[in-house]
C-alpha cells in the first residue's frame, strides 16, 4: 500500500509543481504587462499635460507681454488650437489686475481710483490688445467701402470715434467697478469679466471666416469644435464660480448676445473676421459681465 501511494504522489507532486510554475508565470506576466501599461500611460499623460501648457504658453505670448517660452518657437498657426485656453489666460490677467485692485482698496483709496488702478494694470499686462482693437473697428466699420474700412483699421492713429469708443467702454468699466462694495467684491467682477470675455474670441474665430487674405485672421487657423467648446466650459466655469447663478446667467447672455451682433456687423461690413474684431468682441462682452455682476452686487 505504501508503494502505491509512493507511485500515485509521485505526478501528482509534478502536477502541483507545474501549476506553481504556471501561477508564477501569470503573476509575473501581469506585474510586466502593469509596468508596461503603466509607462505607457505615463508617456500619455506626459504628452498632454506638454500639450495644455504649451498651449497656455501661446496664448500668453499673443495675449500678452509676459515672459512666456514656448518650445518650440511659435507660428502664428498655433493660435488657432492654444484658442481653448483663452479664458485662462484672462484669468491671469484678472487676477493680477484683480489683485491689484485690492491692494488699492486696502490701501484706503477711493473705488473709483481703485478700478482705473486695476484697469491700468490690466491693459499693461496686455498691451491694451483688445483696447487698441476696438478703438480700429469702432474707426474702420463706418466707412463706405470695404477696402476703405481694412486700410482705416490697418492704420496706427487713432480716429476720433476710436477715441469715443475708448472713453465710453473704460469709463463705464470704471463706473460699475466703483459702484460695488469694497474692493474684494471689485476684484472678483474684474476677475470673472477679464477670464469669461476672453472666451468669446475663440467663437468668432471659429464662426466666421477671415476677412483678409493676409493678417492674424488666415495665419491661426480656425479652433476645432472641440478646442471651441473646451474655451466655452471655462468661461462657464469661471463664472458659476465666481458669481451667483443669476449673474452669471446673465452675464453669459449678455456676453453671447453682444458677441453675435458684433460677428454679425463684423461679417456684414468686412466678410469675416480680423483681430480688431476679436479684440472689439472682447472689450464690450467684458462690459456686458460687469453689467451683469453690478446689476446684482454679486
Amino acid at each position: 500500500m505504501v508503494l502505491v501511494m509512493g507511485k500515485i504522489s509521485q505526478p501528482s507532486a509534478v502536477s502541483s509543481l507545474g501549476n506553481g510554475v504556471r501561477r508564477i508565470s501569470f503573476i509575473y506576466g501581469a506585474i510586466h504587462y502593469h509596468r508596461a501599461m503603466t509607462i505607457q500611460d505615463r508617456a500619455q499623460w506626459e504628452v498632454l499635460v506638454g500639450a495644455w501648457l504649451r498651449d497656455f504658453a501661446v496664448a500668453g505670448t499673443f495675449l500678452t507681454r509676459l515672459p512666456f517660452r514656448p518650445k518650440p518657437p511659435v507660428d502664428m498657426a498655433d493660435l488657432g488650437p492654444a484658442a481653448r485656453v483663452f479664458p485662462l489666460i484672462g484669468l491671469v490677467v484678472g487676477i493680477t489686475g484683480g489683485g491689484a485692485l485690492w491692494l488699492a482698496g486696502q490701501a484706503g483709496l477711493q473705488p473709483m481710483a481703485c478700478a482705473i488702478i486695476g484697469l491700468a494694470t490690466m491693459a499693461w499686462i496686455t498691451g491694451a490688445l483688445h483696447e487698441d482693437g476696438l478703438a480700429d473697428f469702432i474707426d474702420g466699420i463706418g466707412a463706405r467701402d470695404q477696402t476703405r474700412r481694412f486700410a482705416i483699421m490697418r492704420d496706427s492713429r487713432i480716429g476720433t470715434f476710436g477715441a469715443l469708443a475708448l472713453i465710453f467702454v473704460i469709463g463705464l468699466k470704471v463706473a460699475l467697478l466703483a459702484g460695488f462694495l469694497g474692493s474684494g467684491l471689485m476684484a472678483v467682477a474684474l476677475i470673472g469679466a477679464a477670464a469669461a470675455s476672453r472666451g468669446v474670441m475663440p467663437a468668432l474665430m471659429f464662426a466666421l471666416r477671415p476677412a483678409r487674405a493676409d493678417g492674424l485672421g488666415r495665419d491661426s487657423g480656425r479652433p476645432t469644435t472641440l478646442e471651441m467648446g473646451t474655451a466655452a466650459a471655462f468661461s462657464i466655469a469661471i463664472l458659476f464660480a465666481l458669481f451667483a447663478w443669476q449673474p452669471a446667467l446673465w452675464a453669459l447672455v449678455l456676453s453671447l448676445v453682444s458677441t453675435g451682433v458684433l460677428g454679425w456687423l463684423a461679417q456684414r461690413r468686412l466678410g469675416g473676421y480680423t483681430g480688431d474684431v476679436l479684440g472689439a468682441a472682447q472689450q464690450v462682452a467684458e462690459v456686458c459681465v460687469l453689467i451683469a455682476a453690478g446689476a446684482y452686487a454679486i
